[in-house]
């Protein structure tokens, strides 16, 4: 029977190569993790530079990763151990909805509404003139007080005249689209990539700017196809993960 005892050690690393010594002393560190509670304080990098034999910086490069994988969250007295990551479904759905599912609580932190005119692309996607006036309204969104993302949309001014004066920044804006406005979602072309936040971005969230971001950008329509809003929404990497269902086709 062959050896097994390295393979957690040599995952993703080449047979022929030599693994690194970082990623031994994460692995390391990653077999602490289920023997502690979210929260719970890991030994500080000095013991386990001791305790695995190695250089402090070689520690901080191990925790390095593992916090960009959301494993791992920096506190104010340490390294903690991180929660699970939310998990959020790419389907016609609010941001609200999502987190309450998961038993979190949802919120949202107004950074700012604007009204401005439309330039010629967004008034392109919003089936708008060039100049025609547009709501953008931007937000931090965040979950049991954490922030976790930056949410900017933008919708013609002509279809939420009274949104600065009627909407609740902290609420879900599908709601208020629904419930006050009777105004229902049909379809949305979606697309979903991978990005670093900019300086403002991580000031925002509060996260460093190399950390790993999700973004999804969402151009919705209502029920008779009309284009009626825009959204950019970016998402922390450490803390968000994706779902959908595939169907088999015939």
């Amino acid at each position: 029977m062959p050896d097994d005892s390295a393979a957690p050690v040599r995952a993703g690393v080449p047979e022929h190569g030599r693994v690194p010594k970082y990623y031994a002393v994460k692995t390391h560190i990653a077999a602490l993790l289920p023997d502690l509670r979210e929260g719970e304080l890991l030994p500080t990098e000095r013991e386990l530079a001791l305790r695995f034999d190695a250089a402090r910086e070689t520690v901080r490069q191990a925790l390095r990763e593992l916090v960009l994988e959301g494993r791992l969250r920096r506190s104010g007295r340490g390294t903690a151990v991180a929660g699970p990551k939310l998990e959020q479904p790419l389907s016609l759905g609010s941001y609200t909805e999502g987190v309450r599912r998961q038993g979190r609580v949802p919120g949202r932190s107004l950074i700012g509404l604007d009204r401005h005119p439309a330039p010629a692309r967004l008034a392109g996607e919003l089936g708008l003139e060039r100049g025609d006036p547009v709501w953008h309204l931007e937000r931090v969104l965040r979950a049991d007080d954490e922030r976790v993302g930056l949410e900017s949309t933008y919708v013609a001014v002509e279809r939420v005249p009274r949104l600065e004066s009627d909407f609740d920044p902290d609420s879900s804006f599908y709601s208020y689209l629904h419930e006050r406005l009777g105004i229902g979602f049909g379809d949305a072309d979606e697309r979903l990539e991978t990005v670093l936040a900019t300086p403002r971005e991580a000031l925002l969230i509060g996260t460093p700017p190399g950390l790993p971001m999700l973004l999804i950008h969402r151009l919705s329509r209502d029920l008779d196809g009309r284009p009626l809003e825009r959204v950019r929404s970016l998402y922390r990497g450490d803390r968000f993960s994706f779902t959908t269902r595939l169907t088999g086709w015939r």
